[in-house]
């Protein structure tokens, strides 16, 4: 079929996302497959999607039980090299494509690990000259896990309609979580559970998709999943109280930019000696949407970028520890110094859910001391945090933030108590009773910005000079 101008993108605009479907037996990831295909060829992308090569390959009359140990990690070296050169072929297509591309691969190359010693798989990259880093975090935009029937759906699980399916629930059960265990450490990995029906889970994956890329989805989808963070305090507990986890170091510079209703940062992740780079810039507001937009780039990028550093931040360092609890992706961002003395021992647990903060209360996990819910608190920004000023003669720091402010002083669900205030960086609470009264004629979910205009976290990049007047005023009185 021709193409037109309507469904041709510039190469120098052109977007190319590569999404891996994992998870275990019976999640949906076909149906997913398929409508999250319609979904964005609607919207005038080319899709491709990548075919599950295990399937492909057990099809043929494999029986993986049958293999012994040495078989077993040989068949799972091929699935990996046979992987990547069926993906290489959708991604050079891609390449040449001129529309905007989707790939979707059914299970990706870390799906092979799921079922190896960690040993072995370690052997199987080395003797490959490949690494974790570029093997799982650089080659996808995004991995989304679809939690196995058999994990909160039980009635609805079955092995009819999959030729090469004949688990168990138990045994769905264990490998849904090793698929998702594989999968930890990768910075953009979702969890999509069962606690709605099957129509609203694969919403819950479309609008997943479309969240990373800014693609408007309206109401369509109906999506109500939201990042939480929540104030962590020490001493944290050690390693061998943790479930199975990935620690990276992670490296964050904010950008100069030519518009004060813009930021850019770059963002250096990585662990033994291997990094990916990521841009990361916020534009302002618009119709209720935030934008943001993230590309892979290069070290030589990131190199030349710390040319650009605003003067006016600190560079942030963490060390980011990713791990699954009751079937929810938790990273756990510890601060390291060099930092701003506001920084020093900072813990802060990052989360998305579809729960409500009562029911998130009972996922939490039990071996860290969760304090308080701190999503939308300007205290607890990335941005301000890095600011060098201290805030109370800073006419930078940014007070809307995106989501709504937990309540003061509650107690979260799992019983843990809040902190004492002087424990945590804040505002004077002259200035902090002033900005909620401002605050409480909103709606709750976003504080009003100067001039009644709307912001979220800086992404309508208004810095809050009302908070420097409001302070003048209040030393006047």
């Amino acid at each position: 079929m021709e193409r037109t101008a309507e469904n041709t993108t510039p190469q120098s605009s052109k977007r190319i996302y590569k999404v891996v479907l994992t998870g275990g037996p019976c999640g949906g990831k076909t149906t997913g497959q398929s409508r999250l295909c319609t979904f964005f060829e609607n919207l005038g992308w080319k899709v491709y999607r990548v075919p599950e090569t295990a399937t492909v390959l057990l099809g043929g009359g494999i029986k993986f039980a049958e293999l012994s140990d040495a078989e077993a990690i040989k068949f799972q070296e091929n699935l990996l090299t046979t992987i990547m050169q069926l993906e290489k072929v959708y991604f050079d297509l891609a390449s040449s494509c001129r529309q905007n591309c989707l790939i979707i691969c059914d299970r990706g190359t870390f799906d092979a690990s799921a079922f190896i010693s960690q040993q072995a798989w370690d052997r199987i990259l080395k003797e490959n000259h490949l690494n974790p880093v570029e093997l799982r975090d650089n080659r996808y935009n995004q991995i989304i896990h679809m939690v196995s029937a058999s994990l909160g759906a039980e009635d609805f699980y079955s092995t009819e309609d999959h030729v090469v399916r004949s688990e168990n629930i138990q045994l769905a059960r264990d490998l849904d979580r090793k698929a998702a265990q594989a999968w930890v450490g990768h910075p953009y990995f979702d969890v999509i559970d069962n606690s709605t029906d099957f129509d609203q889970k694969i919403k819950r994956l479309i609008s997943m998709v479309c969240q990373k890329l800014s693609v408007d989805t309206g109401d369509r989808l109906e999506n109500n999943a939201r990042k939480m963070k929540f104030l962590v305090h020490g001493p944290l507990a050690p390693p061998e109280m943790f479930p199975k986890f990935q620690d990276f170091t992670v490296e964050h510079m904010y950008l100069r930019t030519n518009s004060r209703k813009m930021q850019a940062r770059v963002r250096k992740r990585g662990a033994n000696g291997n990094h990916s780079y990521t841009y990361t810039i916020r534009k302002p507001e618009k119709l209720g949407q935030i934008v943001e937009v993230r590309t892979q780039v290069t070290q030589r990028d990131w190199i030349t970028a710390k040319g650009q550093a605003d003067e006016e931040h600190f560079p942030i360092y963490k060390t980011r520890r990713c791990f699954l609890y009751n079937d929810q992706y938790y990273q756990l961002d510890i601060y390291r110094e060099p930092c701003h003395q506001r920084c020093n021992g900072l813990m802060l647990l990052e989360t998305y859910s579809t729960l409500t903060p009562e029911e998130m209360g009972l996922r939490l996990p039990s071996f860290l001391n969760v304090v308080k819910e701190v999503t939308g608190n300007p205290e607890y920004s990335m941005y301000n945090l890095s600011l060098k000023e201290e805030w109370n003669n800073s006419t930078k720091f940014c007070v809307n933030i995106a989501g709504k402010v937990p309540t003061p002083n509650k107690t979260l669900t799992n019983g843990q108590a809040e902190p004492n205030k002087s424990d945590t960086p804040h505002l004077p609470d002259d200035m902090m009773k002033r900005l909620q009264e401002i605050g409480s004629n909103d709606s709750g979910n976003e504080w009003d910005g100067p001039e009644g205009r709307r912001s979220s976290e800086c992404d309508g990049w208004d810095y809050y000079e009302k908070t420097i007047m409001t302070r003048n005023k209040l030393k006047e009185k």
